[in-house]
C-alpha cells in the first residue's frame, strides 16, 4: 500500500556537532521570507535563545538501547507529543500558522530515531513528512570530530546537505583533507561553505522527493545517482562576496600533495556509499524478501537507502526508502520521470559493501 506525501507538512532536520554554529545558523535562517512561518523545535539545552515567534520546545535528548543492542527505534515520547500538539497549540481561529518545521537536534544526537518518529509513528507519520536533514560540520575541528566522535561520522553520512562552517578559521589544506574524506563519507550531499550562519533558505529546504510550492517530484534531483559513479565530480561550495554561497566541482581524487593523501588514506569511517540497479523488472515477492532479509541482517547497518523501482506488474515507478531496519510507506509516481525504466536504489551504509547487497538480491532472483 502506498502513500500520499504531498499533503503533509515539511520537517527539517538540522544536526551537527557540538560547536558547529547551529544556533547561530537558525537565528539567521527564521529572518528569511521562506522560513518567517516555519515552526522550530528546539531542545531545552540550546546553546542560546532562538528569535522567533514560532518556538516549540522539546526534552527529547535520550534514546534507551535495546537489548539487541539497537537504539534506532526506542525514541522517548515528548517529541512525538511535541508534534502532535504544536498543531492546535499554533493555530489561530481553527488555522495553523505554520507550514514548516525544522528540528535542531543536540549535538550528540543519532538521526536516525527522530526519521522512523516521522516515517512511522501513527501520530506523526500521516501529518509530517521528512523534506531534509540539514548537518552542520565545523572546517576548523572537522577532521578531529570526525576521529574521535562516530556519531558525527553518522550524521555526516545521512546528510542531504552539509554546511561547512567557520570556514575564516580552516586552511586551504584542512579544507581540502576534509572534503575527500567527506567524498567517501556522503559523496551526492551538497556542500556549502557557510559564515556567521549566513546562507539562503532555499539551500536547506525542498530537498525531499517532492517540492512543497508546487507538491511535484524531482526524482533525478533526490535520488542523485550519478553521484556514485567512481568517476564523478564531488560538491565543492566556495564562499562567495556578500555571504552567498556557490557552487562548483572537482574530481572525486583531486591531485593532492604527498602528505594530504598520506593522512586521507589512515581514516577509515566504515562508510559506503554506491547505487544498485537492474535492469528489468522485478518481482515484488523478490523485492519484499531481497529487503526483509537485509533489514534482519544488516539493518543497523544500512544508514540510508532511497530508490525509484520498476516492480513487475506496476506501470508506474514505486520511490522507497529507509533508515536502518526501517521503511517510510511505499510511494507511487504518477509516471516515470524519464525513459529510464531502471530499478535503482542508493545505499550508505556502515561496514556492508556493494557486493553483499548484490549477490544477496541474485541468489533471490535465482531461487
Amino acid at each position: 500500500m502506498t502513500a500520499d506525501m504531498t499533503d503533509t507538512i515539511p520537517v527539517t532536520l538540522l544536526t551537527g556537532f557540538l560547536g558547529s554554529g547551529k544556533t547561530t545558523l537558525l537565528n539567521k535562517l527564521v529572518c528569511q521570507p521562506e522560513l518567517a512561518d516555519a515552526l522550530v523545535i528546539i531542545n531545552e539545552f540550546g546553546e542560546a535563545a532562538l528569535d522567533h515567534m514560532l518556538v516549540a520546545h522539546s526534552t527529547e535528548n535520550l534514546v534507551m538501547e535495546m537489548s539487541s543492542g539497537c537504539v534506532c527505534c526506542s525514541i522517548r515520547g515528548d517529541l512525538v507529543k511535541t508534534l502532535r500538539d504544536i498543531t492546535w497549540r499554533f493555530s489561530r481561529k481553527g488555522q495553523r500558522q505554520f507550514r514548516r518545521v525544522l528540528i535542531e537536534t543536540t549535538g550528540l544526537a543519532d538521526p536516525a530515531p527522530i526519521i522512523h518518529t516521522l516515517m512511522t509513528d501513527p501520530q506523526v507519520a500521516p501529518r509530517y513528512r521528512l523534506d531534509g536533514i540539514v548537518v552542520t560540520l565545523d572546517l576548523a575541528t572537522g577532521m578531529h570530530t570526525l576521529d574521535h566522535h562516530p556519531e558525527a561520522v553518522k550524521q555526516a553520512a545521512m546528510a542531504d546537505t552539509l554546511l561547512l562552517t567557520k570556514p575564516d578559521l580552516a586552511t586551504e589544506e584542512q579544507l581540502e583533507v576534509l572534503h575527500q574524506r567527506l567524498d567517501n563519507i556522503n559523496p551526492a550531499a551538497p556542500r556549502w561553505k557557510v559564515s556567521q550562519g549566513e546562507i539562503t533558505a532555499d539551500k536547506l529546504l525542498n530537498l525531499g522527493l517532492f517540492s512543497t510550492a508546487n507538491k511535484t517530484n524531482d526524482v533525478a534531483r533526490w535520488l542523485k545517482e550519478e553521484a556514485y559513479a567512481p568517476d564523478a565530480l564531488r560538491p565543492v561550495a566556495p564562499v562567495h562576496g556578500g555571504g552567498q554561497a556557490g557552487f562548483s566541482m572537482r574530481p572525486k581524487t583531486p591531485e593532492f600533495g604527498h602528505q594530504i593523501l598520506h593522512d586521507i588514506n589512515r581514516h577509515d569511517d566504515h562508510i559506503r556509499a554506491y547505487c544498485f540497479a537492474v535492469d528489468i523488472p522485478i518481482p515484488e515477492e523478490t523485492l519484499m524478501t531481497w529487503l526483509e532479509v537485509l533489514m534482519s541482517f544488516v539493518g543497523s547497518q544500512i544508514l540510508r537507502v532511497k530508490g525509484i523501482l520498476n516492480v513487475e506488474g506496476n506501470s508506474k515507478p514505486i520511490v522507497i526508502q529507509g533508515v536502518q531496519h526501517i521503511f517510510h510507506p511505499p510511494v507511487t509516481l504518477p509516471a516515470w520521470p524519464s525513459d529510464d525504466r531502471r530499478s535503482r536504489l542508493v545505499f550508505i551504509t556502515q561496514d556492508v559493501e556493494k557486493d553483499v547487497i548484490e549477490n544477496i538480491f541474485n541468489a533471490l532472483c535465482k531461487a
